[in-house]
Formats: structure tokens, sequence, C-alpha cells
């Protein structure tokens, strides 16, 4: 695992600032510990930073083809790499060392940008022809790694694994993006392609960007998207099979390394599943880690216990205090911009214990967005029969009306709230799901923001982000469309994010079997009702794993990685929480309303309501501030 940079000028061949993009690779230092090297010629520049998985003594980047016209820097594993380089070698190309990387050298040789459709793995690279005077950006099809880029007011484009090395370019304007803003706070995250700054970007999953000089800009291309086609009918039992080969299939082609390997195992039906193919797969013990709360609530390390003592694992648990909120400066250093996921917490440490032991660690994300895990997807489809029932034009007034008037009960279960039922109920079914998964509803966003930055918005609400995926959506079952959405926002935007930064952070590869691309294929064919099956989500999933796990670990209510937050913003974090809503840095970019922030502050504190959620997004935005703030930009922010 490694990070990249790189400067392209688009105007020419002007000499690249070797300083600057040694500046660059070094913000990167985390990401690939063990050597960097850089490559200037004219008008382009690459760096790298790596962390040694395979082929420990030449794998070195940038690395080039026989007579140096190709150079290549890559972040990422190739999983099919040894069938490519077989078919390259057959092709008449010379291979060096036995590396991944060089794969995507001659692999870009043999069938230019169509080589992405060739390779099996996470990734993201750029590839310098200087032949073809071409500069081509890939990135994996479900954004298991990361990249960003921007073009700066001189015509020099620049690209990162993370926003921290576009950060050190001077010319960079550090403009926050209104849109971006918005987005966050409905989110939680920034949604690719955009960043916080108006003029940084995120390359979305399954697209490339090919530049030459003289290009006049940036247009990215997508490549893959997931395709939801139906399968041809077949039996349960027979899915059930299949599902599990292509499952051990994935797992397997996940376990090529020539350093440490384990599995993060929560407890949890996707972490279990992958450490039960893990151990079937390997001859010796597998290593495998989970973090323990000290608050019983919080904690599913039992869980974990029994399926590495049922699959002899050489196990690994440390235990972690409930108020193990001291991150907050440390997250916001790591994601460069506004992120509000409060399991990024345990998952960083959960990385920091991996890492003891292992360079490599397979984890379970993905199996929800798979098999319509979410216990949200249950209930946008009660949802979605109910609006079926009624015509839009009786539901928006009906229930929109009883929406308003009826109380806020943020203290009940979900099914018992129906002031949020009616407001879904008035809605279509992308408007009700994104209200049902934002931390902040449109209602609460228009009053957190001031007067002056609604009109900036002008109209833009964050709701169109899913209606433009959505647009794009190849199935029209409303499950399909909804783990759709997921697959394009949250799953990249949120859980992916979260697990990149968080094991780069310690110089740990973390490998995602379950999103392998042709297994996410497969499993987006099966129909609606396998997924989801009376209420249950991974219907399909559960029943295949039978064999293979008890049914207290498949079939128990989902926990999730989750935090005492609430108590936090009541208790330990009190006074902190309080001083950020209301501190002059977050006050002076013109961007809050103050007098709802103290309202949200008063209301939460006093435990009149739980707004825990749009707390934690408000202190972490603050704390985002301060960590890329300069006194001497702070204008260009608000203006």
């Amino acid at each position: 695992m490694c990070g990249i940079v790189g400067l392209f000028d688009m105007r020419g061949t002007r000499s690249i600032d070797r300083g600057l993009l040694a500046t660059m690779n070094e913000s990167q230092r985390h990401r690939g510990p063990v050597e960097g090297g850089l490559h200037l010629e004219p008008g382009i520049g690459f760096g790298h930073r790596r962390l040694s998985i395979i082929d420990l003594s030449s794998g070195k980047q940038p690395l080039f083809n026989e007579d140096g016209s190709v150079v290549v820097v890559f972040n990422g594993e190739i999983y099919n790499f040894r069938q490519l380089m077989e078919e390259l070698l057959q092709l008449g190309h010379r291979f060096r060392t036995r590396c991944d990387t060089e794969v995507i050298v001659h692999a870009w040789e043999q069938w230019g940008e169509e080589c992405v459709q060739r390779l099996q793995g996470m990734f993201a690279f750029a590839v310098w022809d200087r032949n073809k005077k071409t500069l081509f950006l890939a990135r994996d099809r479900l954004g298991i790694k990361p990249l960003f880029w921007t073009i700066l007011p001189d015509g020099m484009f620049a690209f990162g694994s993370e926003l921290k090395s576009l950060l050190t370019i001077p010319g960079l304007q550090r403009k926050l993006s209104p849109c971006a803003v918005e987005e966050y706070f409905a989110y939680g995250y920034i949604p690719e392609p955009r960043t916080i700054f108006e003029g940084a970007f995120k390359l979305s999953p399954g697209h490339t960007l090919t530049l030459r000089p003289g290009s006049a800009a940036a247009q990215p291309r997508k490549y893959w998207d997931v395709p939801f086609h139906p399968h041809a009918v077949a039996s349960e039992e027979d899915i059930e099979r299949e599902l599990i080969a292509r499952l051990q299939e994935a797992v397997k082609s996940h376990l090529v390394s020539d350093v440490p390997l384990g599995g993060f195992l929560s407890g949890g039906v996707d972490s279990s599943a992958v450490v039960a193919m893990m151990a079937q797969l390997t001859n010796g013990p597998v290593n495998t880690c989970s973090i323990a709360f000290d608050d019983p609530a919080f904690d599913e390390s039992a869980y974990a216990s029994k399926v590495a003592l049922q699959y002899r694992t050489e196990h690994h648990t440390e235990t972690v205090d409930k108020n193990d909120y001291g991150l907050i400066g440390t997250l916001a250093r790591l994601y460069d911009e506004p992120y509000a996921d409060s399991s990024a917490i345990p998952t960083y440490r959960v990385c920091q214990l991996a890492k003891k032991r292992v360079t490599v660690a397979l984890s379970g994300d993905g199996g929800d967005e798979n098999f319509a895990g979410y216990r949200r997807y249950r209930y946008a489809m009660v949802e979605q029969q109910l609006r079926s029932s009624l015509p839009l034009a009786v539901r928006k007034p009906v229930f929109g009306f009883l929406g308003q008037v009826y109380p806020k009960a943020d203290w009940a279960p979900r099914v018992f709230r129906a002031k949020t039922t009616f407001e879904a109920l008035a809605r279509d079914l992308v408007e009700g799901y994104f209200h049902g998964v934002s931390i902040m509803p449109d209602r609460m966003r228009e009053r957190l923001f001031s007067d002056g930055f609604r009109k900036r918005l002008d109209g833009y609400r964050a709701i169109e982000v899913m209606r433009r995926h959505a647009a794009h959506a190849p199935s029209d079952a409303p499950l399909s469309i909804v783990q759709y959405l997921d697959m394009k926002t949250y799953l990249p935007g949120d859980i992916l994010t979260k697990v990149d930064r968080a094991s780069m952070a310690h110089a740990l590869e973390v490998r995602v079997p379950l999103l392998d691309h042709k297994f996410v294929e497969w499993v987006s064919g099966l129909p609606p009702a396998l997924k989801l099956k009376g209420g249950e989500g991974k219907h399909i999933f559960k029943s295949s794993l039978q064999p293979y796990l008890p049914d207290d670990i498949l079939y128990r209510r989902k926990m999730g990685f989750s935090i005492p937050l609430a108590q936090w913003l009541r208790g330990p974090l009190r006074e902190k929480m309080r001083s950020a809503a209301l501190s002059p840095l977050l006050l002076d970019t013109g961007i809050f309303n103050r007098s709802h922030l103290q309202q949200m502050v008063d209301q939460h504190q006093s435990g009149a309501r739980d707004h825990s959620a749009p707390l934690w997004s408000v202190l972490m935005f603050e704390a985002f501030l301060q960590s890329v703030h300069q006194p001497s930009e702070l204008a260009q922010w608000t203006s």
C-alpha cells in the first residue's frame, strides 16, 4: 500500500519544482514509510511512498517499462497480476520484477485506456506515456483507494492519494465550497467528486482521467458501474452454493502477500464470514484482531471470541475505554476535510491493534451494501409499500401536514417516530431515503445556516447528489435503487474513506474481499427478495453461511461500531462541545446561525433532545477548521 503524487503541465513542458513535488510526497509518508521515490522530466513529475507488500526487494516506484518511455505510480493491489503477467509475457512483454506494479505498465502498453477493464483489485494509479504525451489516471471500481486532483491557476495539474498532498501547494486556493458544506451537514461526509475546497476534486470510483499537453479541461470518464442485471432463475439452494464458491474465490484472491496477513473480527456477520473463509483457505491459524469496549452496551468482543475459538485463530483483543474521545484533533488531520462518522474512533483503534501483528488485514466491509444489511433498507421498503398504496398528489399534502404538526420523538424507537414516518411518506423513494439517512434534515440545516450562507447556496440542496445517481440507476427495483445510492455515496464517501485513512495512519493495508468487483457484479443481480426477506436483511448471505457460523452470530441484532456519543456530549465533552459550537473560528466563517447553534447545544445538554449526530458534525467541522486554518485565508473562505 502506498501514497502517490504528481504534477503535470497542461500548457507545455515547464520544469517541475522538485522541492514542491518532494514536499507533496513527504506529506503522505505515513502511507508508505518504507521508501520514497521521485521522477521528473519536462512537464511531468511523479512521487511515491511505498509500503512493501509484494516483491519486497524490487518493487520500488516510480516504475518504468524497458526503454523508460512509460512510467507509473500506483497505490493498491492487483490481485490477478500473476495471470496478467503470464498473458503479457505471451504477448511479447518483458518483466524485470515480479510485482503487480509492473503489470500496469505493460497493460497500458498493450491495451491503453482499456487496461483498467483487465485489472482486478483496489487501485489508484497514474501512467505517463512520453511517446503518446499522455497522462492517464484511474481509480478502482468501488472507490477502495482514493485519488484527489486539482488544476492550479497557472495550468499545472496536481494529484495525490490524500487531500493533504494538494494542501502543500502554495497556489491551491482554500476557498470552501458552499455546496460541499451543505452536503457535509446532510451526509456527514462530502460525496464524490466534490471536496470541501472549490478547486479540488476526488476522482470518482470506476472513473479514469486522460490529459495531454494543451488539454483545456479535465473530463473524467466512467468505465464501470454496478450492473444489477438479474440472473437466470435458480433455486435458493443453488444460489447458496454458488454464493459460497464465489465468496471463497474472492477471499482467496485477496490472500496474496509477502508480509504477515490477518483479518479484522468484530463478531458481526461480514467479518466472521471472511474469517471463516480465510481459515479454510490457509494452512496455519489466521491472525485475527478485535477491540472490546468497557461498556457492555457497545461491546461485541464475546461474539468475536466465539468465532475465533470455532476457527482456532490467533486472536488478539484489546479493550478501549468507552470515553476514548481524545482522537478528535487526530481525526481532523487524518481526513483533511470535515468527516463526522464517529465510528472512525474505534476503526482507528482496531487498525492500531492490527498493525502490531500484521501488515495486511482483510475486513468485512461491503456486506451491508451488497446484501441489504442496514436496518434503513427495511424501513425504506416499508415506507415504499405504504407510498405505493396512495398517489403522490394525495400523500404529499396529507402526510406533509401530519409531519409538520406531529411532535418530534427522538427518544423513541424509529418505528414509533411518527413524525419521521409521516415526513418520509410525503416524499418519493429517493427523497424519502435521503431524509432517512441525513444526519440533519432539510429544516434543521436551514436553521443551522445563516441567511447569507443560504443565499450563497442559491437553492442548492444535498439531495441533488442522490438525484444525480438515481437518474443512472441500472434497476427500477426500489431496494436495488437504494443499494445503488449507497454504493455511490455512503460506501466510498464514508465507509471506505474511514478505513483507508485509519489504516494508512498506521501503515496497515486493509483489503475488502466482499467488494471484489466480480463478486459485487454477481451479488447485485440476485433477486431483491433474497436479500431482504421477511424484514431480515442479508437473508441469502446468512442462509448460505449456516454451515459455517452459529445462529447467534448470523441472526442477532446488528450493533455496528458505535460509541456513546450522546453521553459524551452531555458529559466529558460538554464544555468542548459548547466552546466549539460558539468559537470565533466557526462563527467567523459566516456559515452558521449562532442562535440555532446555541439552541442545539442547550437542548441536547439539558436532555430535551438528542442532537448528538448533528452536534458531532459541528464539532468535527470546527476541528477541521483548526487543522487547516491560517488567519490570512479566513477572508477568502467567506468571500
